[in-house]
């Protein structure tokens, strides 16, 4: 009998990226969550042989159901989702509740074996508070909550924290932006950032191929992931100036990253400039150790012998700067 792996978010990004590093894995049957299991994207699931169930996060006994059966769960939740409408608080809230109600579903699910969550560092640890990013913090809760009400769950739990997503660099407040040159001879691109181009970052690389590499590589070896180990999904670390260098040369054009107050980088891009700008300086802060713990086994790539991972400079090439 082959082994139910239950993909939660399997039409976003993440959960994607795994169904698809599964797919053709032997003695495995995917099982996808959803809210729609009508939506083209999980016909999509269906058509490739994965089973598509729908549940509702908020509902406990919905996802408990869901989960039945299931020998290991990768479980994520989507802080951004919610900002536009809820706010940063509230996004919080929401984001940590539906992380717990995930936890207590799988908690429950008595063939469960291995349970990936994927979250981040503890940002207020790794600083002694100075940063608290919000979006780790609701995460963090998550953890917190695991660690305290269900020890059982803790032992066969591992922690995934992905990286800088190469995507990324298509939002607003990480595009760059044209400025004609004085001659009309070509085109000159610039990257906006609050913090100094030589704050390093953790990369992920071409997170559509790596995150679920990553998820199967854990799955693969538990020997080294579990009990409760932290997983660090970067391939590469670059800085903001090496990253902006590799996103120009991909297009053919020349990127350089300018540095502006940190006022008016959140005043361009209300909300999510102060949410960007806050990990920003968490990366400086942390000078190369983003993805560490200082309470926790973080394993890495090399750690787990993963081959195959896509290359953020490779998945810029992939991608073709519009305006």
């Amino acid at each position: 009998m082959s082994r139910i792996v239950t993909i939660v978010g399997a039409t976003g990004i993440q959960g994607g990226s795994v169904a698809r590093a599964l797919l053709d894995s032997p003695g495995l049957s995917l099982r996808a969550i959803t809210r729609n299991a009508k939506s083209d994207d999980a016909k999509t699931l269906t058509s490739h042989g994965i089973e598509v169930v729908e549940a509702d996060l908020n509902d406990v006994d919905s996802i408990r159901a869901a989960f039945a059966g299931s020998h290991a769960i990768f479980a994520l939740t989507n802080f951004f989702e919610t900002v536009p409408t809820l706010g940063v608080k509230k996004s919080m809230e929401t984001e940590t509740c539906l992380g717990i109600n995930l936890a207590d579903a799988a908690a429950n699910t008595d063939s469960l074996t291995h349970y990936v969550w994927s979250s981040l560092p503890d940002s207020r640890k790794n600083t002694g508070g100075k940063i608290v990013i919000p979006y780790y913090e609701s995460k963090n809760k998550v953890d917190d909550y695991i660690k305290t009400h269900h020890p059982q769950l803790l032992a066969k739990t591992t922690f995934f924290w992905a990286g800088w997503y190469a995507s990324n660099m298509e939002y607003p407040f990480f595009k760059p932006l044209e400025v004609p040159s004085a001659d009309g001879s070509g085109k000159l691109y610039i990257q906006l950032l609050a913090v100094p181009a030589s704050v390093r970052i953790p990369l992920a690389g071409d997170e559509k191929t790596n995150v679920g590499l990553f998820v199967k590589a854990i799955l693969d070896q538990p020997e080294k992931t579990l009990p409760a180990k932290a997983v660090a999904g970067c391939v590469e670390q670059l800085t903001f100036g090496e990253m902006a260098q590799a996103y120009g040369t991909a297009q053919g054009t020349d990127v350089r990253c300018v540095q502006i107050s940190k006022d008016d980088y959140q005043k361009l891009w209300p909300v999510w400039g102060e949410l960007m700008d806050t990990a920003n300086a968490y990366f400086e802060l942390m000078n190369g150790n983003a993805l560490s713990s200082i309470d926790r086994t973080v394993i890495s790539s090399e750690d787990l012998g993963m081959v195959g991972l896509i290359g953020t400079a490779e998945a810029f090439a992939t991608k073709k700067m519009s305006g």
